[in-house]
């Protein structure tokens, strides 16, 4: 017995040694990851990629959902050099996309910095700044329509108690684009504060105690400090502004529906109208694709730029 029990530890561990490692002891350090992101790529794939794909093909065909797509080749993107209304829905994405971003992004910059001070009631202001961020953009563009509203919005009354005429807010073409472009900052100066505060909260004290030491005033310490580390934060603001911006749909379509005449129509609405209200699909993903194209290579020209300008500093 002495024999068979000091040999059996022995004979385990060259049976152990001698076997062979499983698939899966070979490579779950190289699929571990991949495992990992699967439901997040499988999801992309669904409602992204795929979708994206098929907006591509049916833009080189006439389909209006109920026969079968028809090819016509390049027809759809001809049609768009000669449609007044894609042209003039383009232009107000691009008025109503240089009013909101720049404006947004300096303001919720210049609120984060006061609010990273030490102030009375500092987390209530920074509650309400964010509030609209929070709320249904529905719910946002209701409210607004009511603020707005050229018979008995607060706005005008509170114009009228100024001694200043009511403006038509909603119902000129002159005044319904900055009021929609009000609206926006409303809601997007929260966001941009939010993230902007992040950021400088994340800069080491030390950097600022060094500036003091070599003599740097308040507005060398954000010139040379500040604004480099904010820089990484300002690229991701800039990019997630302008695609909310060439995306913006429910705000409009709530508060002036595209109207009053063409003069706040965008450019996803015009495309909204051509697919479920023409009935013309292949229209419609045409100017999706050239959307798309438009948000790929300004992400592409500011990411290039970005990358130039850390290089330098």
């Amino acid at each position: 017995m002495a024999d068979l029990s000091m040999t059996y530890p022995k004979e385990r561990s060259e049976t152990t040694t001698s076997r062979k490692p499983g698939w899966w002891s070979s490579y779950r350090s190289r699929l571990t990851p991949y495992l990992f992101i699967a439901p997040n790529l499988l999801l992309f794939s669904i409602f992204v990629f795929f979708p994206l794909l098929y907006a591509a093909y049916i833009s080189v065909h006439q389909w209006s959902l109920i026969d079968a797509p028809e090819f016509n080749g390049v027809q759809n993107y001809t049609r768009l050099l000669s449609d007044g209304q894609f042209w003039q829905s383009l232009t107000n994405t691009v008025v109503y996309s240089a009013a909101t971003v720049p404006t947004s992004l300096f303001l919720g910059l210049f609120l984060a910095i006061g609010l990273n001070r030490k102030l009375a009631a500092r987390t209530l202001l920074r509650s309400i700044y964010f509030l609209p961020v929070v709320v249904s953009s529905v719910a946002t563009a209701v409210i607004a329509a009511w603020l707005f509203n050229d018979n008995y919005g607060i706005i005008n009354a509170l114009l009228k108690q100024a001694g200043v005429g009511p403006v038509a807010w909603l119902s000129s073409p002159r005044w319904a684009l900055p009021s929609i472009i009000l609206t926006t900052l409303w809601v997007r100066i929260g966001f941009c504060m939010v993230v902007y505060l992040a950021a400088l909260q994340s800069i080491s004290p030390s950097y600022y105690e060094a500036a003091v030491i070599d003599g740097a005033t308040r507005p060398q310490q954000f010139r040379f400090v500040t604004w480099p580390l904010l820089r990484p934060t300002t690229f991701l603001l800039l990019i997630l502004n302008v695609i909310y911006s060439f995306q913006v749909f429910d705000l409009i379509f709530v508060m002036t529906g595209g109207g009053p005449g063409f003069s706040t129509t965008m450019i996803v609405q015009y495309i909204y109208q051509a697919a479920f209200a023409s009935s013309e699909m292949g229209y419609a993903s045409a100017m999706g694709m050239v959307l798309f194209v438009l948000i790929l290579l300004f992400t592409l020209i500011q990411w290039r730029i970005n990358r130039r300008t850390e290089q330098f500093v």
